[in-house]
């Protein structure tokens, strides 16, 4: 059988904890000693954060996605519920905006799809949850709008907001506004902590006279993307119980 969480820490004597965004329980296993790779080879810094008022969030919203659009650049928005997303993307589309949403209950191979033609430029805004938080590396995308940022839970903690930020590190022009109306702990751990990196990651390209430049990625297509990898299906072993 396998080990249990227990029985996995009492054999391991050293380990090296690899995250973006550590968690308490690897900083307090690490006794502090961590080793910061905050600088990027592109030369790309974290993106400028804004905090805005929640209370009229969808239309402010509206008049930011359509400054982003007339450059030709692309948006991700993070909503709390699937209603919320798919409301939302009605809402915009009858304005007149190029927009989808992604949620769990699409299908992975849509989902491939969907993120492929954000990319191609067939539309301009895609709306999500949790599944925006990771895994979606798309140079493209120059703003990531934060809903109801002021709602604390899992998808608005210190980590979720941080690696949701991230997704718009890729873009040299990336920002991300957050939508709330009172400054949680975690929101205002996530701002600093953007801002401290953002600093350090200014002053290196500053130092080393270095300009950053937006990743440039190719569109593969859907069949050989990567995103299409993160969801293959492990075989089923099919050995006898007994070789075990």
């Amino acid at each position: 059988r396998p080990l249990t969480f227990e029985e996995f820490e009492h054999r391991v004597n050293q380990a090296i904890y690899v995250s973006a965004t550590p968690g308490p329980y690897e900083l307090k296993k690490s006794s502090g000693l961590v080793v910061e790779q905050v600088i990027r080879p592109t030369g790309l810094v974290d993106p400028v954060i804004e905090v805005r008022g929640a209370r009229n969030q969808v239309d402010d919203l509206l008049g930011v996605i359509r400054k982003r659009v007339e450059k030709g650049e692309r948006v991700l928005v993070t909503t709390l519920t699937k209603r919320m997303a798919e409301d939302l993307t009605e809402y915009y589309r009858d304005l007149g905006v190029r927009v989808r949403y992604l949620h769990s209950d699409i299908r992975t191979l849509e989902r491939v799809e969907i993120i492929r033609d954000l990319r191609k430029g067939d539309f301009d805004v895609l709306v999500g949850i949790n599944l925006l938080r990771e895994g979606l590396d798309i140079p493209e995308v120059s703003l990531v709008a934060i809903l109801d940022a002021d709602k604390e839970g899992f998808l608005r903690s210190q980590t979720s907001l941080i690696q949701t930020c991230g997704r718009a590190a890729r873009n040299i022009n990336g920002t991300v506004v957050m939508y709330a109306d009172v400054v949680t702990k975690s929101l205002d751990a996530a701002v600093k902590e953007t801002n401290r990196r953002r600093q350090m990651q200014l002053d290196f390209n500053k130092k080393n006279n270095i300009t950053p430049e937006t990743i440039k990625k190719s569109i593969h297509d859907v069949l050989s993307s990567i995103y299409e990898a993160d969801y293959y299906t492990v075989p089923v072993v099919s050995e006898d119980a007994e070789s075990y």
